[in-house]
């Protein structure tokens, strides 16, 4: 075998192993986010830009006033209910919907090494969270309806006044009044549904609850999240800020919202990788496509190498035996030489 074929050989082994050790590099426990953290981020960079924005008109929503809905004394009967506090402070909501939520995250991912798991679903919960946070605050704004409270916002003495048309004339504190027509949907169980919800989800991917093993207590592990997102809503009534409606409207939205972002980078929970993001099993595709296609050219390459091999084998044959024959006619001719015929 000439010595370019032996390189070539060389380079070819070569090849087939460094596809064979990118193939062992997407492995679980390889992508950490101190190896590719950086490199995932810059990835979904406009996606955190988009987050940042979303952020910011949740703010505007929140200060802009809703619309002022016409309120009638005769109205007044199912806005009488008394003025309490919340007994989930708005403080909290971020603790227990989107810290609470990434922690898990951070946990599994110590467990299993996988940046693109974390990052995912984290990305996914803020845009569950802040998608479900734009849209509520915008239909609150819109539709402007009284909460159960609102007789207390708008005369905080019990004296109500009314103008020539019969709509309200408040006389208490303005930011009360405002927040007061902010019933419909209710943000509190919205945001609840969107964080908790989306925990669910990912909870029932990773411990595989659509298993058909039939363990049940796997499905509490799931129910855990929701149930305290329904506990919140049904606070929210209790205290006289909602409607029943209100609260209805906003754990569907809140839930809508999160199984939308959950499905942008996760398989659904049922599907048998749901137990890991879309972004993990496309790498791992494509170096599986990658090495297949490194194995085909060397088994061709190889093959290539063996026919030169044989066609060598070949030209030095006949060129023995025309060497031979060569040697035969010369031998023949010397012979009629000495006979005296040439």
């Amino acid at each position: 075998m000439p010595w370019w074929d032996l390189g070539s050989l060389s380079r070819l082994k070569n090849f087939s192993g460094l596809f064979q050790n990118k193939m062992q590099e997407v492995q679980l426990g390889s992508h950490t986010v101190r190896s590719h953290g950086m490199t995932v981020a810059r990835t979904h960079m406009h996606d955190w830009v988009i987050l940042m924005l979303l952020g910011l008109i949740v703010v505007i929503l929140n200060v802009i006033h809703p619309f002022y809905r016409f309120v009638g004394k005769d109205m007044m009967t199912d806005l009488k209910y008394p003025l309490k506090s919340n007994t989930v402070p708005v403080w909290a909501i971020p603790m227990y919907a989107v810290a609470l939520p990434i922690a898990i995250f951070f946990i599994v991912y110590f467990r299993r090494r996988d940046v693109y798991d974390l990052h995912h679903a984290i990305l996914g919960l803020l845009f569950s969270v802040l998608i479900t946070g734009v849209i509520t605050d915008a239909i609150k704004d819109a539709v402007g309806r009284p909460r159960p409270d609102f007789f207390w916002r708008c005369f905080p003495d019990g004296k109500d006044v009314y103008d020539q048309l019969g709509n309200v004339v408040c006389h208490g504190k303005k930011s009360v009044i405002k927040e007061g027509h902010k019933s419909f949907p209710s943000g509190h169980t919205s945001w609840s549904f969107a964080g908790l919800g989306f925990l669910s989800l990912y909870l029932s991917g990773k411990i595989k609850v659509f298993d058909r093993k039939g363990h049940v207590a796997k499905l509490c592990i799931v129910f855990l999240p929701l149930l305290f997102a329904s506990l919140v809503g049904v606070s929210r009534v209790d205290d006289y800020w909602h409607h029943w409606q209100d609260v209805f409207a906003g754990g569907l939205l809140g839930f809508i919202v999160a199984s939308f972002c959950y499905l942008q980078f996760f398989p659904p929970p049922y599907h048998a990788q749901g137990w890991g993001p879309y972004a993990y099993f496309q790498v791992l595709e494509e170096s599986r496509s990658v090495t297949q296609a490194a194995t085909i050219v060397n088994g061709s390459n190889v093959q290539v190498t063996e026919a030169r091999v044989e066609n060598q084998e070949d030209e030095t044959s006949i060129h023995g035996c025309m060497g031979l024959s060569l040697a035969h006619n010369s031998g023949s001719a010397l012979e009629e030489l000495e006979s005296g015929r040439r």
